[in-house]
Protein backbone atom coordinates (compact mmCIF):
# COMPACT_ATOMS: atom_id res chain seq x y z
CA UNK A 1 0.00 0.00 0.00
CA UNK A 2 0.91 3.89 -0.68
CA UNK A 3 -0.56 4.71 2.56
CA UNK A 4 -0.15 1.86 4.91
CA UNK A 5 -1.27 3.50 8.52
CA UNK A 6 -2.97 6.09 10.38
CA UNK A 7 -1.96 7.01 13.77
CA UNK A 8 -2.26 10.27 16.02
CA UNK A 9 0.55 12.15 18.19
CA UNK A 10 -1.22 13.65 20.99
CA UNK A 11 1.60 15.49 21.89
CA UNK A 12 1.18 17.63 18.57
CA UNK A 13 -2.06 18.03 18.77
CA UNK A 14 -2.96 21.75 19.69
CA UNK A 15 -6.47 21.76 20.90
CA UNK A 16 -8.42 19.59 22.80
CA UNK A 17 -11.54 19.65 20.73
CA UNK A 18 -10.17 17.06 18.21
CA UNK A 19 -10.73 14.56 20.86
CA UNK A 20 -14.32 15.09 20.49
CA UNK A 21 -14.68 13.42 17.49
CA UNK A 22 -14.49 9.86 18.19
CA UNK A 23 -12.37 8.58 15.10
CA UNK A 24 -9.77 11.04 15.98
CA UNK A 25 -9.40 9.90 19.52
CA UNK A 26 -9.84 6.55 18.64
CA UNK A 27 -6.46 7.02 16.13
CA UNK A 28 -4.79 8.23 19.40
CA UNK A 29 -5.05 4.95 21.19
CA UNK A 30 -5.55 2.23 18.01
CA UNK A 31 -3.97 3.50 14.60
CA UNK A 32 -5.76 2.77 11.48
CA UNK A 33 -3.94 0.34 9.08
CA UNK A 34 -5.23 0.56 5.51
CA UNK A 35 -4.53 -3.17 3.72
CA UNK A 36 -7.15 -2.31 0.73
CA UNK A 37 -6.57 -0.26 -2.65
CA UNK A 38 -9.67 1.40 -1.96
CA UNK A 39 -10.78 2.26 1.28
CA UNK A 40 -14.38 3.48 1.49
CA UNK A 41 -15.15 5.88 4.83
CA UNK A 42 -18.93 6.34 5.46
CA UNK A 43 -21.01 7.81 8.39
CA UNK A 44 -23.55 10.58 8.95
CA UNK A 45 -22.97 14.04 8.90
CA UNK A 46 -20.71 15.23 12.02
CA UNK A 47 -19.36 11.64 12.32
CA UNK A 48 -15.58 13.12 11.24
CA UNK A 49 -15.17 12.43 7.58
CA UNK A 50 -14.26 15.45 5.95
CA UNK A 51 -12.00 16.23 9.12
CA UNK A 52 -10.15 13.03 8.97
CA UNK A 53 -9.78 13.60 5.34
CA UNK A 54 -8.99 17.16 5.02
CA UNK A 55 -6.06 16.33 8.06
CA UNK A 56 -4.80 13.15 5.69
CA UNK A 57 -4.47 14.88 2.51
CA UNK A 58 -2.59 17.96 4.52
CA UNK A 59 -0.03 15.81 6.42
CA UNK A 60 0.36 14.01 2.62
CA UNK A 61 0.94 16.71 0.93
CA UNK A 62 3.24 18.15 2.88
CA UNK A 63 5.24 14.90 2.30
CA UNK A 64 5.67 15.23 -1.09
CA UNK A 65 8.86 16.14 -2.51
CA UNK A 66 8.52 19.21 -4.40
CA UNK A 67 6.00 20.46 -6.12
CA UNK A 68 2.76 18.73 -7.05
CA UNK A 69 1.03 20.43 -9.38
CA UNK A 70 -2.44 20.69 -8.67
CA UNK A 71 -2.40 18.01 -5.89
CA UNK A 72 -5.12 20.02 -3.37
CA UNK A 73 -6.62 23.07 -3.56
CA UNK A 74 -5.79 25.49 -1.17
CA UNK A 75 -6.72 24.99 2.60
CA UNK A 76 -9.65 27.02 4.01
CA UNK A 77 -10.10 28.84 6.71
CA UNK A 78 -12.15 26.53 8.11
CA UNK A 79 -9.75 23.96 7.84
CA UNK A 80 -8.22 22.75 11.41
CA UNK A 81 -4.90 21.97 12.01
CA UNK A 82 -5.14 18.24 12.85
CA UNK A 83 -2.65 17.69 10.09
CA UNK A 84 0.24 18.44 12.52
CA UNK A 85 -1.04 15.88 15.21
CA UNK A 86 -1.70 13.09 12.18
CA UNK A 87 1.14 10.53 11.53
CA UNK A 88 1.24 8.39 8.27
CA UNK A 89 2.92 5.40 7.62
CA UNK A 90 3.60 4.51 3.79
CA UNK A 91 6.07 4.52 0.88
CA UNK A 92 8.87 7.23 0.83
CA UNK A 93 9.84 9.14 -1.26
CA UNK A 94 5.68 8.98 -1.85
CA UNK A 95 4.77 8.77 -5.67
CA UNK A 96 4.18 11.96 -6.48
CA UNK A 97 0.60 11.56 -9.01
CA UNK A 98 -2.77 11.42 -7.10
CA UNK A 99 -4.82 14.39 -5.70
CA UNK A 100 -7.26 15.24 -3.38
CA UNK A 101 -10.77 16.38 -4.17
CA UNK A 102 -13.42 17.73 -2.21
CA UNK A 103 -16.52 19.58 -3.02
CA UNK A 104 -16.70 22.66 -1.71
CA UNK A 105 -13.43 23.33 -2.65
CA UNK A 106 -13.61 21.81 -6.41
CA UNK A 107 -14.12 25.32 -8.53
CA UNK A 108 -11.38 26.93 -6.44
CA UNK A 109 -8.81 24.40 -7.60
CA UNK A 110 -10.29 23.72 -11.33
CA UNK A 111 -10.25 27.41 -11.71
CA UNK A 112 -6.69 27.52 -10.65
CA UNK A 113 -6.27 24.70 -12.89
CA UNK A 114 -7.76 26.80 -16.39
CA UNK A 115 -5.53 30.27 -15.31
CA UNK A 116 -2.82 28.25 -15.32
CA UNK A 117 -2.86 26.07 -17.95
CA UNK A 118 -1.49 27.01 -21.44
CA UNK A 119 -3.94 28.60 -24.07
CA UNK A 120 -5.27 25.89 -25.88
CA UNK A 121 -4.20 22.94 -23.89
CA UNK A 122 -7.12 22.94 -21.96
CA UNK A 123 -8.72 21.15 -24.58
CA UNK A 124 -5.88 18.61 -25.67
CA UNK A 125 -5.74 17.35 -21.61
CA UNK A 126 -9.59 17.88 -20.71
CA UNK A 127 -11.62 18.36 -23.49
CA UNK A 128 -12.22 22.08 -22.66
CA UNK A 129 -11.76 24.45 -19.69
CA UNK A 130 -12.65 22.75 -16.80
CA UNK A 131 -14.93 25.42 -15.53
CA UNK A 132 -16.71 25.78 -18.62
CA UNK A 133 -18.46 22.81 -18.06
CA UNK A 134 -20.98 20.48 -15.19
CA UNK A 135 -19.62 20.12 -11.77
CA UNK A 136 -19.72 16.55 -12.51
CA UNK A 137 -18.28 16.75 -15.83
CA UNK A 138 -15.19 18.99 -14.93
CA UNK A 139 -14.66 16.51 -11.91
CA UNK A 140 -14.31 13.23 -14.09
CA UNK A 141 -12.27 14.78 -16.66
CA UNK A 142 -9.48 16.37 -14.39
CA UNK A 143 -9.64 12.70 -12.35
CA UNK A 144 -9.73 10.72 -15.94
CA UNK A 145 -6.28 13.67 -17.06
CA UNK A 146 -4.56 11.79 -14.15
CA UNK A 147 -4.95 8.51 -14.36
CA UNK A 148 -1.49 7.80 -15.07
CA UNK A 149 -0.07 9.05 -12.61
CA UNK A 150 0.40 6.36 -9.45
CA UNK A 151 -0.18 7.89 -6.31
CA UNK A 152 -2.76 8.60 -3.49
CA UNK A 153 -6.15 9.71 -4.51
CA UNK A 154 -8.32 11.47 -1.39
CA UNK A 155 -11.96 11.86 -2.44
CA UNK A 156 -13.92 13.70 -0.20
CA UNK A 157 -18.15 13.37 -0.84
CA UNK A 158 -17.67 13.29 -4.60
CA UNK A 159 -21.04 12.17 -5.16
CA UNK A 160 -22.13 15.70 -4.77
CA UNK A 161 -21.21 16.31 -8.25
CA UNK A 162 -22.24 13.39 -9.84
CA UNK A 163 -25.33 11.80 -10.95
CA UNK A 164 -25.84 8.10 -11.10
CA UNK A 165 -24.02 7.49 -13.92
CA UNK A 166 -21.07 9.23 -13.73
CA UNK A 167 -20.66 7.83 -9.85
CA UNK A 168 -20.73 4.34 -12.54
CA UNK A 169 -18.06 6.38 -14.60
CA UNK A 170 -16.03 7.25 -11.53
CA UNK A 171 -15.58 3.62 -10.14
CA UNK A 172 -14.66 2.43 -13.98
CA UNK A 173 -12.17 5.53 -13.49
CA UNK A 174 -11.21 4.30 -9.64
CA UNK A 175 -10.28 0.78 -10.99
CA UNK A 176 -8.14 1.81 -13.64
CA UNK A 177 -6.07 3.95 -10.56
CA UNK A 178 -5.84 0.78 -8.75
CA UNK A 179 -4.87 -1.09 -12.03
CA UNK A 180 -1.95 0.96 -12.46
CA UNK A 181 -0.81 0.57 -8.69
CA UNK A 182 -2.50 3.65 -7.03
CA UNK A 183 -4.48 4.33 -3.81
CA UNK A 184 -7.98 5.53 -3.09
CA UNK A 185 -9.17 6.90 0.29
CA UNK A 186 -13.32 7.85 -0.45
CA UNK A 187 -15.58 9.08 2.38
CA UNK A 188 -18.82 9.04 0.59
CA UNK A 189 -23.00 8.90 1.44
CA UNK A 190 -23.25 7.04 -1.58
CA UNK A 191 -24.59 3.47 -1.70
CA UNK A 192 -23.24 3.22 -5.15
CA UNK A 193 -19.83 4.06 -4.48
CA UNK A 194 -19.56 2.63 -1.78
CA UNK A 195 -20.05 -0.91 -3.64
CA UNK A 196 -16.89 -0.76 -5.27
CA UNK A 197 -15.23 -4.23 -5.44
CA UNK A 198 -13.41 -5.04 -2.71
CA UNK A 199 -13.18 -1.92 -0.96
CA UNK A 200 -12.58 -1.79 2.57
CA UNK A 201 -15.29 0.13 4.67
CA UNK A 202 -14.55 1.74 7.27
CA UNK A 203 -18.12 3.40 9.60
CA UNK A 204 -17.61 6.15 11.85
CA UNK A 205 -19.61 7.09 14.27
CA UNK A 206 -20.58 7.46 17.75
CA UNK A 207 -18.03 4.32 18.43
CA UNK A 208 -15.45 5.36 16.57
CA UNK A 209 -15.01 4.05 13.62
CA UNK A 210 -15.21 -0.20 12.67
CA UNK A 211 -15.00 -1.93 9.61
CA UNK A 212 -17.96 -3.04 8.15
CA UNK A 213 -20.10 -4.71 5.44
CA UNK A 214 -21.80 -3.10 2.20
CA UNK A 215 -24.79 -5.59 3.16
CA UNK A 216 -24.75 -4.33 7.04
CA UNK A 217 -24.55 -0.51 6.19
CA UNK A 218 -27.49 1.75 7.72
CA UNK A 219 -27.37 4.13 4.69
CA UNK A 220 -27.95 0.96 2.25
CA UNK A 221 -30.81 -0.18 4.32
CA UNK A 222 -32.59 3.38 4.27
CA UNK A 223 -31.85 3.78 0.77
CA UNK A 224 -33.50 0.38 -0.18
CA UNK A 225 -36.60 0.89 1.98
CA UNK A 226 -36.73 4.57 0.72
CA UNK A 227 -36.55 3.44 -2.92
CA UNK A 228 -39.08 0.44 -2.34
CA UNK A 229 -41.88 2.52 -0.40
CA UNK A 230 -40.95 6.28 -0.28
CA UNK A 231 -43.83 6.84 1.48
CA UNK A 232 -43.26 5.02 4.95
CA UNK A 233 -40.91 7.58 5.50
CA UNK A 234 -42.62 10.96 3.76
CA UNK A 235 -45.56 10.51 5.66
CA UNK A 236 -43.59 11.29 8.89
CA UNK A 237 -42.34 14.17 7.23
CA UNK A 238 -45.50 16.09 6.05
CA UNK A 239 -48.66 17.14 7.45
CA UNK A 240 -51.25 14.74 5.81
CA UNK A 241 -53.62 17.16 3.64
Amino acid sequence: MILQQISLDLEKASDSWYLDIPVVAQLAEQPLALDAPVTVIVGENGSGKSTLLEAIAASWAARLRGAVKHWTPRAGDEDSDLHWAVRLQGEFPPPAGGCFLRAEAMHQLFTEVDRNTPQGIPHQVFGGALNARSHGESFLAFLSSRDTERGLFILDEPEAALSFNSCLQLMVLMDTLVADGSQVLLATHSPVLAAFPGATIVELGEHGRRVSTWEDLPMVGHWRQFLSAPETYLRHLFASG
